[in-house]
């Protein structure tokens, strides 16, 4: 019988057997590089955009090094939201399942500290959580976390947007000093460097490039709009869409509040998470939304990067971010693994800078409109902007043709401009017939 590719890692067979159970039927990139390394025991940074298999590709070769006969904390995984940390525990649980000798726990805040106190002494070899909870429960003595052989750091990046890089910090002081240590990120800003320095001598980077083949299943829509009709504008696209599951991102959250009030307005009732709601209301609405109550999620960039919502169909970009790493991290909410999924962004004028950076990044939008209840593909928006530059270069090319005079008589400036367009026009039928005849000697 035909190896299945994950065998070829060399992994222990329950692990296997998990992402058979998934229909993983190729590994990610990702997890191409990162499981050979991190099974060796290798420390490592990784680089890459949300979507890509990150969370295998880190699970699966620290579970597989797991002595399952010991029972005490051997692993330590840090996420910087609640939501993360729960995604990452439920990946954990799916894949122990299919052994009865490993044990994970999950310690976030938002929760009932003595019960977490309580679970610490199963002595999970899996620690799954937020870094202030693990910290708080190691200073306490109920966790022994200077036990673990591996920690990981997800979302470095949001670690440090959040405020808990000084949190990290402590918990990886608390290791012994030949600890291994995996640290992903979808950036690496400078803030990042003196933790990395600090604790990393030497380590594997690992780069996956955020590019279009990346995205090879995601369509991407730019859609004009103007600022002061932009709601009446997601409306029309909302209602030729059929999602069935779309996530709408906002800049902010008094955004995503204004636009869940327009949406309620108008008979739609979609799901709302940001920063701004406590934590009993964000898991009330986690639960909702992946009970599929909604068809539309409107959230802020916390989102993009904190949470992951399966069988999105469609995003849209209410809002293009300011930061452009967001719009990787928000468009890769949709077309995981090996379903199809449409990006709409909506677009103002003023917008063309951070347009051309995204597609400096690697993005090919197709430029479209909603037109008779359907989405029709419409001229590039850069085609005009071009048409303007020739016409320019052609009236100087052509000025010296058209006498000007120092005296001037009424009317004349209305003249001068008539006759510069007749030679105009002449000069671009005389470049026609120079092409055709080119053409005609090919």
């Amino acid at each position: 019988m035909e190896k299945h590719p994950f065998e070829y890692f060399e992994i222990k067979d329950f692990l296997v057997e998990s992402v058979k159970a998934l229909n993983f039927n190729q590994p990610t990139e990702i997890q191409r590089r990162v499981i050979p390394k991190l099974k060796k025991g290798l420390n490592l940074i990784g680089q890459s955009q949300t979507g890509t298999g990150k969370s295998h590709a880190f699970l699966l070769p620290l579970i597989h090094n797991i002595d399952a006969t010991i029972q005490q904390p051997q692993i330590i995984i840090m996420a910087p939201t609640r939501e993360l940390a729960k995604q990452l525990h439920e990946t954990a649980e799916q894949m122990v399942s299919f052994t009865e000798s490993i044990k994970t726990g999950l310690f976030i805040g938002g929760t009932d500290k003595q019960k977490d106190i309580q679970k610490a002494k199963t002595n999970p070899q899996v620690i799954i959580g937020t870094p202030n909870r693990i910290l708080d429960l190691s200073n306490e003595q109920a966790l022994n976390i200077h036990l673990a052989k591996s920690v990981v750091v997800d979302e470095a990046d949001l670690m440090i947007d959040l405020g808990f890089l000084p949190a990290v910090d402590q918990v990886v002081s608390k290791l012994s000093s030949d600890a291994q240590i995996a640290v992903f990120s979808a950036t690496i800003p400078k803030a990042l460097h003196p933790f990395l320095n600090k604790y990393l001598t030497q380590p594997e980077f690992i780069e996956i490039e955020p590019n279009q083949k990346t995205n090879k299943n995601i369509t991407f829509y730019l859609i004009p709009t103007k600022s002061n009709d932009k709601k009446a504008k997601l409306l029309t696209v909302i209602d030729v869409i059929n999602p069935y599951l779309a996530i709408i991102f906002a800049n902010s959250r008094d955004r995503a509040d204004e636009i869940n009030e327009y949406l309620l307005d108008n008979g739609i009732k979609a799901g709302i998470i940001h920063g701004g709601l406590s934590p009993r209301e964000r898991t009330q609405q986690m639960k909702r939304i992946k009970n599929l109550e909604f068809q539309y999620v409107i959230a802020s960039d916390l989102a993009s990067r904190g949470i992951d919502i399966d069988g999105v169909s469609h995003v849209i970009n209410y809002d293009i971010p300011k930061d452009i790493d967001f719009f990787t991290h928000r468009v890769g909410r949709t077309g995981r693994g090996n379903y199809k999924g449409t990006a709409i962004t909506l677009y103002t004028p003023d917008e063309e800078d951070l347009l051309n950076q995204i597609e400096k990044k690697g993005f090919t939008f197709i430029h479209a409109d909603v037109k008779q209840k359907e989405i029709v593909e419409i001229k590039d928006r850069t085609k005009r902007a071009t048409r303007t530059k020739k016409e320019d270069e052609l009236e100087q090319a052509v000025k010296h043709k058209v006498k000007s005079k120092k005296k001037v008589k009424p009317g004349y400036k209305k003249k001068y401009r008539y006759k510069l367009e007749q030679v105009k026009r002449n000069e671009k039928k005389a470049h026609a017939k120079r092409v055709n005849k080119q053409n005609r000697k090919g």
